[in-house]
C-alpha cells in the first residue's frame, strides 16, 4: 500500500518503502522529497504563483549544469491533467555511471511548482513509471482537470 504525503497544501502518494524528507525555507518556500532505497528521488518545490514555471525550470537546470558541466540536456514539455509543464531532462555521469534527471514546472492556481526526479540509468529504467505515478498522484488529488 502506498504512503501518502498530506501537508503544505499538497497531496500525494509514494512507494511505502521510500524515505520522505520535507524542508521549508523562512520565505516560505517549501520542498518535498521522496528518496528509493537505492538512492533514486523525487522532489516537488512549492514557489508563489508570479513566478514563471519557464524561470524556475532554467534556475534548476543552471544549478545541475554547475555539478554535472558536461550533462547531454534537452528541452522537453508535457501535458498531465490539462497542466502544461515545460522543462528538461538530462543525461550526465557521475561516478562513472549514466544518470538521468527530469526537470519539469507548472503554474496551478495556488502555486508554480518545480519537480525533479533523478536516477542512475539502471534505476531510471525501473523507476520511470513510479515517478510518473507520483506526479500523477499529485495531479488527480490536488488539480482535478
Amino acid at each position: 500500500m502506498p504512503k501518502r504525503f498530506d501537508d503544505l497544501g499538497i497531496h500525494f502518494q509514494f512507494p511505502d518503502n521510500w524515505e520522505l524528507d520535507v524542508e521549508e525555507t523562512p520565505e516560505g518556500h517549501a520542498a518535498v522529497s521522496v528518496m528509493s532505497p537505492a538512492g533514486a528521488f523525487w522532489t516537488i518545490m512549492i514557489h508563489p504563483r508570479f513566478l514563471a514555471p519557464a524561470g524556475l525550470a532554467d534556475s534548476a537546470l543552471k544549478a545541475l549544469q554547475v555539478e554535472y558541466p558536461d550533462s547531454d540536456v534537452i528541452p522537453a514539455e508535457e501535458t498531465i491533467c490539462g497542466y502544461e509543464m515545460e522543462g528538461f531532462d538530462l543525461n550526465f555521469f557521475y561516478l562513472d555511471l549514466t544518470s538521468t534527471a527530469v526537470i519539469r514546472a507548472f503554474r496551478a492556481p495556488d502555486a508554480t511548482y518545480l519537480i525533479h526526479c533523478q536516477a542512475e540509468d539502471r534505476e531510471y529504467e525501473k523507476l520511470q513509471r513510479v515517478f510518473q505515478a507520483i506526479t500523477a498522484s499529485l495531479f488527480l488529488v490536488n488539480h482535478p482537470a
